[in-house]
């Protein structure tokens, strides 16, 4: 499938993409990720590894666009050291 990154075409599979990714550790997650196989990769590593470009070339919109478009699933993350708030029990008002 032809896709545009950082104004440039690239014609991906969701295979080559597989094999491209399958050898290499994903980073630690701290924004858009998606999931490769069994793993989750930032967007941004995915990106670089198959263009072959720097990071700072495109945006993870771009690479979220061009993912979902070949059948991949991509989440939203919450930055790395960032804690869900719960409600204490036994609170009426949640709080």
């Amino acid at each position: 499938m032809r896709c545009v990154i950082a104004r440039y075409p690239f014609d991906l599979t969701k295979s080559e993409v597989e094999q491209s990714m399958g050898d290499l550790t994903p980073e630690p997650v701290t924004g858009v990720s998606v999931t490769i196989g069994q793993r989750i990769y930032p967007v941004l590593q995915v990106g670089e590894v198959i263009t072959r470009q720097n990071r700072r070339d495109f945006t993870t919109l771009e690479m979220r666009r061009a993912l979902t478009r070949l059948g991949f699933t991509c989440h939203d993350a919450r930055p790395a050291g960032t804690a869900v708030a719960t409600p204490p029990e036994g609170n009426p008002l949640g709080w």
